[in-house]
């Protein structure tokens, strides 16, 4: 884990992919070019959120298919899709074909729970169903039985001339393994269980724990994670966690984005004081500065200790101009700060 001297092991970010509604095709084509950036000066990931009837990414595992094609050594991510508007069958046969096609540099990253504004669009998702529909985390385990080849048919064989298996075809092996899962301290500890990985962000919840401070409630939960996670498999050493904060480095940025930066940070403030909702959710602040000042106040951060990867996300509302700065200099400046070495030569630097 990424204390002083300890270097940070893979930088990555989270990106909404923003476009025109009336004119998605240039912001489309946008995030491709910015993954594409991201490989060449050296990331370890790109993620990518998932939004539904929004102007963002709607779809990520096509957006990642396309990228596979444009990239070749770069880890593509989602963060997260949200199982409840999703067929897990259909999404594993689709997960797993990109993943072959990219190489094997899919990361899927899940979430369950009654999908945002579900009353308002129900009756299109889910005609007939839309009043039973399961949205535990047993719709995590369906997608997981599909990604590592379990049976999901009760025929095998030929029916004329065609052939049928009875598992999710094409099956691609250890995607399973790359699967992570979101949330609070609970779903921490039962992602471990599955054996999957752990997705942090930058909103916790204050759930079993006597802790108002984000850091240290972030810490608990990745400290949860992997205790249990050393309980239940034979490979602690396996477990992934990925640290999810805004981060803007200001070293390359002009004097206005800087200070259209700290506008954004302080307009975003005032909900990070104290918990928010019945479950009580926390926001963490937004780090604005420069990678000198950021490097101290990560290397301080209880999260940030814990966690062996990064990806910082993205602001929703800047420009292109704006967001290639801000990799740009989280790879170049703050990276490097952090102890971490960009990958080359289009192969993968470690393991």
């Amino acid at each position: 884990m990424p204390r002083r001297g300890e270097p940070l092991r893979k930088l990555g970010f989270l990106t909404i992919g923003r476009f025109e509604a009336a004119d998605p095709g240039p912001g489309m084509t946008e995030t491709l070019d910015v993954i594409v950036r991201a490989e060449d000066i050296g990331y370890d990931s790109v993620w990518l959120r998932c939004r539904h009837l929004q102007p963002g990414i709607s779809s990520p595992v096509a957006i990642m298919a396309a990228a596979s094609q444009r990239t070749s050594r770069i880890e593509l991510g989602t963060a997260v899709i949200p199982l409840g508007l999703e067929n897990p069958f259909r999404l594993a046969e689709d997960l797993a074909t990109v993943d072959i096609l990219s190489g094997g540099r899919i990361n899927p990253g899940v979430s369950v729970g009654t999908p945002m504004l579900y009353a308002n669009y129900r009756h299109a998702l889910y005609p007939d169903t839309h009043d039973v529909e399961d949205f535990s985390k047993e719709r995590v385990v369906r997608l997981l039985r599909g990604l590592r080849g379990e049976p999901v048919s009760d025929f095998e064989g030929t029916v004329g001339i065609e052939q049928f298996t009875n598992r999710i075809q094409p099956h691609s092996p250890g995607l399973a393994d790359r699967v992570w899962y979101g949330g609070g301290r609970d779903s921490a500890i039962w992602a471990a269980e599955q054996g999957i990985n752990y997705l942090t962000s930058s909103v916790v919840s204050i759930e079993g724990t006597e802790s108002r401070d984000f850091a240290t409630i972030q810490g608990e939960h990745i400290d949860a994670f992997r205790s249990a996670f050393a309980a239940n498999h034979p490979h602690p050493e396996r477990a992934r966690v990925s640290q999810g904060l805004v981060v803007i480095p200001t070293d390359s940025a002009t004097d206005d984005q800087a200070r259209r930066y700290r506008e954004y940070a302080a307009s975003r403030f005032e909900r990070t004081k104290s918990p928010q909702g019945a479950r009580g959710m926390l926001f963490s602040p937004d780090y604005v500065g420069t990678s000198d000042e950021l490097a101290d106040q990560l290397y301080a951060h209880a999260g940030f200790q814990r966690a062996n990867e990064v990806a910082f996300a993205l602001p929703f509302t800047f420009g292109a101009d704006d967001y290639r700065q801000i990799i740009t200099d989280l790879a170049e400046k703050l990276g490097p700060r952090l102890g971490w070495e960009p990958a080359s030569d289009g192969n993968h630097r470690r393991s």
